[in-house]
């Protein structure tokens, strides 16, 4: 057992963290989140893979009147999680960058401004991204014990992993990559 039992999980920030399959709250069953911060005030993520039904974001960008140049039309939106859900989060490589972007831990980038929207728009945005409605957040040492109840699983984070996007596959990709088949795992919670 760690001496510091407070600091077991910290250092989560660049990971991805994975349900496991007891997960009861449904909005995070079967999801990956990625963590953009983790420490002694709490942690921060966005679920990468729960699309918002056929939202996509040239739907979003008709809604708030911006014209559309060059997007890809068929680019979901995804819940990125339950606080602030009115607030987008664009996760993205790092071959753009906006004035207030910001670099993460794992090489990635993100940026929550009208700048990248309008870049988008225009057919100018990064190569690799995914936009988030909203933010999956922990108060201090909640997300700690999540994980010492066995709710999470983490694994390192990697552009295959963060934009793969579709639910089930990018779920059981995380898992893998574990060397865990998903088959296996046991529904309950526990510890030793």
């Amino acid at each position: 057992m760690p001496k510091n039992k407070k600091n077991v999980q910290a250092g989560l920030a660049g990971k991805i963290i994975i349900a496991m399959p007891a997960m009861k709250d449904s909005r995070f069953q079967k999801t990956i989140i990625y963590m953009l911060e983790h420490n002694e005030k709490g942690a921060m993520g966005l679920v990468l893979n729960k699309q918002l039904g056929e939202v996509t974001l040239s739907d979003l960008f008709k809604q708030m009147n911006v014209e559309i140049k060059g997007l890809n039309n068929n680019m979901p939106v995804y819940f990125g999680g339950p606080v602030e859900t009115e607030r987008g989060f664009i996760l993205h490589s790092p071959d753009r960058l906006y004035g207030q972007s910001k670099t993460v831990k794992g090489g990635f980038a993100l940026t929550a401004t009208t700048d990248i929207l309008k870049s988008i728009a225009m057919g100018e945005g990064p190569s690799k991204m995914i936009f988030a409605l909203g933010y999956a957040g922990w108060s201090a040492g909640q997300l700690d014990q999540e994980i010492m109840k066995n709710a999470w699983l983490h694994v390192e984070a990697d552009e295959k992993l963060v934009f793969c996007g579709e639910q089930e596959k990018a779920w059981s990709m995380a898992l893998k990559k574990l060397g865990v088949s998903p088959e296996l795992l046991s529904e309950g919670f526990g510890t030793a």
